[in-house]
């Protein structure tokens, strides 16, 4: 059985799915707004000291990646999968910024305890998860790993006992 491909246009996911991609979206341009603006130093602040780049370009082109990120999730649902599979990157991509802001007790918006820095680490596998389930990506990812051990995921297991 072929792979389904990656840059093929992805089918209609559920209403529920669709919204909470839009809305995915809607906040990564809201974020990414607010990278290249009103809280751009809190971000400043966020930015891990072993990236070998100035504070203020690596907070411009996260937010830029935002941006583009966002609206490509809002206004490409036939390419969801892709938009999925890359802003899921994403925010593995920028987690460190989490782990030093939480390490180095670097307080902003809102975080300035330990105890609210370290809680926060847990919401990225979140935004993952959301990315993955609101664009398919994951399933489309699970179908991978079904194709590659040659199972069909079209195919549905058979009952325990059944004949085959």
């Amino acid at each position: 059985m072929a792979r389904p491909s990656l840059l093929e246009p992805a089918p209609p996911l559920s209403t529920a799915r669709s919204v909470a991609r839009a809305a995915l979206g809607a906040m990564l341009l809201f974020t990414g707004l607010s990278h290249l603006t009103f809280a751009r130093r809190e971000f400043v602040a966020q930015v891990p000291q072993s990236i070998p780049l100035p504070d203020d370009v690596v907070v411009v082109l996260s937010g830029v990646a935002e941006l583009a990120i966002g609206a490509s999730l809002v206004a490409l649902p036939a390419r969801r999968v892709p938009v999925g599979l890359a802003t899921a990157a994403f925010f593995v991509a920028i987690f460190p910024g989490n782990i030093a802001q939480y390490v180095n007790g670097v307080s902003a918006f809102g975080l300035d305890t330990d105890g609210k820095r370290f809680a926060r680490l847990f919401f990225q596998p979140a935004l993952v998860a959301w990315a993955l389930a609101s664009t398919g990506a994951g399933a489309w990812l699970a179908d991978q790993e079904l194709v590659s051990a040659g199972d069909s995921p079209d195919r549905a297991a058979p009952a325990p006992g059944a004949p085959s």
